[in-house]
């Protein structure tokens, strides 16, 4: 069962507990992301994430890294366009050790100015790794072109004009701004005792100060923008992502949308994989996924392909929308793909990792957690007649947008 309390000063918890394990996963989630930057500061909420863990006024990075090793814990973080997360996963008998480390690393990083210096190098690097890996960014050129000009196109890495400025003080003025009780949420999931967990949190965060009253001021509005975009990379491949304009987070279609990318392409037994990979052996990879927004979404299809086949992979995707548009599905494969669906979920709900992932993203995007009853009554609930009428709202041809790196070689814009 879940337990949702707030601190004094704002803070969420929410805890659930899993008897059957004897881990226990914690996390700090933080309303903020690339999505709450601007052109001067791009990176700058991924750049934190990497410097919490460079020491602290007890700790140097290096006591970190061994403390926790010394447990047999995990520790890591990480930044999305909305949201960072930092989190620990110990045995639960270790789990105040945990949070005292990650406490630490949350209220006293030092952000000395040396170790800025390195690990801007380190961001810089992954910059460049990214940059060399053209299946990961025709995901993010094709979001930077449809929000056009809005944080949320804004990549989270950044890029090395902007992370070579940041100082220790920008940091902390960032933090100040961003970082306060109403904005956490504290998730707790495994093998624990609720009382003296919630006893722990008070002590480690109940005096996380609370900031003055003032308005939120919100993200820009992201209006999706129509287009195709090319980038040349010397390779042999060209990689294609496919969008069209979702649904928010926390939207009652959330779970259509789930049982329409699992048809779509949403696994190996996908009429895209079916029909593009197995069929014609056209590609080695394509899929189709969702994210959502506070505000938006975006449905994706990609595939990494011969150049000299863009053209015809391009018209076999929308062959195979066309085609869904046309005759649906049917109940047979409506109900096989809820019975997938739910059987995915149940399996995941085994492991804390992915329980506290779930449990703490919700409540700080959303401000509650649905239970596993409801969740699979909610996939239960999706009939032939909703599947129908989201399809035809997300796929329509008119809102196709492209993305395409790599060899464009023979990839003609005019033909797209």
């Amino acid at each position: 069962m879940f337990e949702l309390v707030t601190l004094d000063n704002g803070v969420r918890v929410i805890m659930e507990e899993l008897p059957f394990v004897r881990s226990v996963s914690f996390g700090i989630w933080v309303k903020n992301g690339s999505r709450y930057e601007n052109d001067q500061n791009n990176g700058i909420s991924h750049f934190i994430e990497h410097m919490l863990f460079k020491g602290t006024r007890r700790r140097s990075a290096k006591d970190i890294a061994d403390e926790m090793d010394a447990i047999g814990g995990q520790l890591n973080a990480y930044t999305a366009k909305e949201y960072t997360c930092y989190y620990a996963r110990t045995l639960d008998t270790h789990f105040e050790t945990g949070l005292d480390i990650l406490a630490d690393m949350f209220f006293d990083s030092v952000f000395d100015e040396d170790e800025i210096q390195k690990e801007c190098n380190v961001i810089g690097e992954e910059i460049s790794m990214y940059e060399d890996n053209p299946e990961d960014l025709v995901h993010d050129m094709l979001q930077y072109n449809i929000w056009q000009g809005n944080p949320l196109g804004f990549s989270v890495l950044g890029c090395p004009e902007t992370i070579g400025q940041f100082k220790g003080d920008t940091f902390r003025d960032f933090i100040r701004e961003r970082y306060f009780p109403e904005n956490t949420v504290l998730a707790v999931a495994g093998s624990f005792d609720k009382a003296k967990v919630r006893g722990l949190l008070e002590r480690y965060f109940g005096g996380f100060t609370r900031r003055a009253a003032q308005d939120e001021a919100g993200v820009c509005p992201a209006v999706y923008t129509k287009g195709v975009a090319f980038k040349e990379k010397e390779i042999e491949q060209v990689h294609l992502c496919m969008g069209y304009p979702s649904i928010p987070i926390g939207s009652e279609n959330a779970y259509t949308l789930a049982v329409l990318n699992a048809i779509l392409g949403g696994g190996m037994s996908s009429r895209l994989f079916q029909s593009i990979r197995e069929e014609r052996g056209l590609v080695y990879s394509v899929y189709s996924y969702n994210v959502s927004y506070a505000d938006t979404g975006l449905f994706s299809i990609y595939a990494g392909l011969n150049p000299a086949q863009a053209e015809q992979v391009v018209g076999l995707v929308r062959d195979e929308i066309r085609l869904l548009l046309k005759e649906g599905i049917s109940k047979e494969q409506l109900y096989r793909t809820k019975d997938q669906i739910k059987s995915s979920y149940i399996l995941n709900l085994e492991s804390s990792s992915n329980r506290m992932n779930s449990i703490g993203r919700s409540v700080l995007m959303l401000g509650y957690v649905l239970s596993p009853d409801e969740i699979l009554r909610r996939v239960d609930e999706v009939t032939l007649e909703r599947f129908q009428a989201l399809t035809e709202a997300i796929l329509a041809e008119d809102k196709l947008s492209m993305a395409f790196v790599g060899n464009l070689d023979g990839v003609e814009a005019d033909r797209f």
